[in-house]
């Protein structure tokens, strides 16, 4: 719904579609799953630990309108801002510790894109819900499970909630357990699932980096081959 590092919000498509009337987001972040194509419709709840990342959601799905929201100033380049939900829209997974931030030309212009996103699709979120948790206390109930945590190693560090507070084990045998289908990411160091390859998004530099998906249905009682959904 807003910019966040390292969203899903260009391959969302990738991922296997919903089968079930709720979504659960277990690492909400901006939530680029649920938003994508008509999944939003569904019942969505979303939990989130970082407490400001779930005040945002907590205003733009209880109190926001579009007015509100594109009456919101732009940035200028070279002032700075203290508002969170602008600070976050500058490309790096440091803007989360950032109490200021001098405004760059990046952080200016993904603000006014995200403005009128916001604005646009904000109809398509006031039926979800947002619950500011870990992720182990998410409502044990019968869903599709979309679970997107920080990668393991250097890839989910900097969050604030980042990869050196998770237990990947603990997470892995949470998720197993889980009513209804899981869908979970990872990047090229996920290791403690088995895995299968997604896709390779191509970065600055000629770099690459590979997303990898876990898939798993109780409803169909056994787990299912990746490329059978795309």
């Amino acid at each position: 719904m807003f910019y966040y590092y390292g969203r899903k919000k260009q391959i969302a498509k990738h991922y296997p579609a919903p089968n079930y009337p709720v979504i659960v987001e277990p690492f909400a972040g901006s939530a680029a799953y649920s938003l994508s194509s008509d999944r939003w419709k569904k019942d969505v709840i979303l939990v989130e630990k970082d407490p400001k990342v779930a005040e945002i959601w907590q205003w733009l799905i209880n109190q926001a309108t579009p007015e509100r929201i594109l009456a919101m100033p732009d940035l200028k380049i070279g002032e700075k801002s203290s508002e969170f939900l602008q600070i976050i829209h500058a490309a790096t997974k440091m803007a989360f510790h950032y109490k200021t931030i001098k405004v760059t030309p990046v952080l200016a212009r993904n603000w006014q894109i995200s403005k009128k996103y916001m604005a646009d699709n904000l109809y398509k979120i006031k039926h979800w819900q947002i619950i500011c948790a870990d992720y182990s206390e998410a409502p044990d109930i019968e869903a599709t499970w979309f679970i997107d945590p920080p990668y393991k190693e250097d890839s989910g560090k900097g969050y604030r909630y980042s990869s050196d507070l998770i237990d990947y084990e603990h997470l892995a045998h949470w998720a197993k357990n889980r009513q209804g289908e899981i869908i979970f990411c990872e990047g090229s160091h996920g290791n403690y699932l088995p895995f299968q390859p997604l896709l390779e998004l191509k970065g600055v530099a000629g770099k690459t980096s590979k997303e990898v998906v876990y898939y798993q249905s109780s409803h169909l009682c056994k787990q299912l081959e990746l490329f059978s959904y795309l």
